[in-house]
């Protein structure tokens, strides 16, 4: 498991500091890397939730969980109350080619691929193999929650909604960041339970594609 969090720290900085310009292409190789270091570690395709004889099951919790996601935004894009929710300046320059590019590749690939072969299907894995479920999903969301702090840095000064509670200082931001840390944490146990009951990656990927790139959309639509 050192190894894992290992390359996993190194990515994140890849991808915070270093090569953001190479984001999709740094997923696609370290998720590869991360692969193998399961299986040098005796762990095997249904250890990463990828069994092809769950794959079809997994299927299925995600066409439903993105048909969820799409309703719950909608909803919530409708209503006064929490439209405000999606605004986001960063949103403000995107052409609609940008956005669907987004959509389609940079979410699937640059964020979705490498977290959930990463958090939920290396690391759950190599851990469940050890110490159990209920281990795996701590040690996964802990990590996944952290991993949450340096694209968090800027957060407050980028959503409207929070920029006006929690302002622009370095306390509003160290808020941000912090409660960041702890929704990403608590998401990843749902996406932990969902890849338990599943027993597939394709549900939790389901619903991270679905509730990122819905965002995007909703965000871009309601500029």
């Amino acid at each position: 498991m050192g190894v894992t969090v290992a390359v996993l720290a190194v990515t994140n900085l890849a991808n915070n500091r270093w090569w953001p310009s190479f984001g999709m292409l740094t997923a696609v190789v370290v998720s590869a890397v991360l692969l193998g270091v399961l299986f040098l570690a005796g762990g095997t395709w249904a250890d990463a939730g990828l069994a092809p004889a769950t794959l079809g099951r997994g299927a299925r919790w995600a066409v439903l969980l993105v048909a969820l996601v799409g309703v719950v935004y909608a909803g919530a894009a409708l209503l006064p109350a929490t439209r405000g929710s999606f605004a986001d300046e960063r949103y403000g320059a995107l052409t609609g080619g940008q956005v669907a590019l987004r959509v389609l590749a940079t979410v699937p690939l640059g964020t979705v691929l490498l977290e959930e072969v990463a958090f939920r299907g290396v690391l759950y894995g190599l851990v469940r193999r050890a110490r159990g479920a209920v281990w795996a999903t701590t040690v996964s969301s802990v990590l996944f929650g952290l991993w949450h702090v340096l694209p968090s840095l800027h957060l407050a000064s980028v959503k409207p909604v929070l920029t006006s509670v929690l302002g622009s200082s370095t306390y509003g931001a160290t808020v941000a960041v912090v409660g960041a840390v702890l929704f990403t944490g608590a998401a990843g146990v749902l996406f932990c339970e969902l890849r338990r009951r599943s027993g597939s990656l394709l549900a939790p990927m389901g619903l991270h594609w679905a509730v990122n790139a819905f965002g995007y959309l909703v965000g871009f639509l309601l500029r």
